[in-house]
């Protein structure tokens, strides 16, 4: 089975992926993938940079570059793809059998509250920033970021705005209905 994880920034993706790890699940995040090529090209792994990147291989590959890219590496049945933001990659995707898309949201607040818990580099420092960035990601224009046009093609939303042990009460209801 192949789980597909969507969502917004800080909702609780790599959280959601990791506990699957636990599970026996192979994860690969595409964002991995983005920086690979900017340690390629000598570039730091900020957000900013991993955005940019991400946008200028949809453009120059086609949107579905990251999947495929994650698709040749893949070797186990049972396997985890994470930070997907555009529909071509899940259109690349749905091509899989035995493939779940899920969503995972929480509210604006609780997510810039988590951003600055966990102060990764390159984050926005306030919220009217990572509102803004928020916008960024979502635009729905050809070859960009279109997380929330991708949140809504999931298969199933979950909204991870309670504790971690309730997140994986969550992802245990759904991988148990298979």
């Amino acid at each position: 089975m192949m789980i597909v994880i969507i969502g917004t920034n800080c909702s609780g993706k790599e959280t959601a992926a990791n506990y699957l790890v636990k599970k026996g699940y192979e994860h690969f995040s595409l964002s991995d993938i983005i920086r690979e090529e900017l340690t390629k090209k000598g570039l730091d792994h900020s957000r900013k940079n991993l955005f940019n990147m991400g946008n200028e291989l949809r453009r120059k590959f086609g949107d579905n570059v990251l999947a495929l890219r994650a698709l040749k590496r893949i070797k186990n049945q049972k396997t985890v793809i994470s930070s997907i933001r555009h529909p071509g990659e899940i259109a690349e995707l749905k091509k899989q059998k035995n493939l779940f898309l899920i969503a995972i949201d929480a509210p604006i607040e609780l997510r810039f509250e988590r951003s600055l818990k966990r102060a990764k580099p390159g984050e926005e420092k306030t919220f009217e920033a990572f509102k803004n960035q928020e916008l960024d990601e979502s635009t729905e224009r050809k070859g960009l970021q279109q997380v929330r046009k991708c949140i809504r093609m999931a298969d199933i939303l979950i909204i991870n705005d309670k504790t971690i042990d309730d997140l994986y009460k969550k992802i245990d209801g759904i991988i148990n209905k298979f």
